[in-house]
C-alpha cells in the first residue's frame, strides 16, 4: 500500500468540496451578472 494512502491530508468527500467550488463560482458569476444588469438599467 502506498505511504500516501494511509496518511491522506483531507478526510472529506470529494465531491463535497467540488459541489462547494462549482456553488461559490457559480454564486459569484451570477452576482457580477446582476451587478452589471443593474448599472444598465440605471444608465439607461
Amino acid at each position: 500500500m502506498n505511504e500516501f494512502e494511509k496518511d491522506v491530508q483531507s478526510k472529506t468527500n470529494d465531491v463535497v468540496d467540488s459541489l462547494k467550488g462549482f456553488t461559490f463560482s457559480f454564486l459569484f458569476f451570477l452576482i457580477i451578472f446582476f451587478i452589471g444588469t443593474t448599472m444598465k438599467i440605471i444608465g439607461s
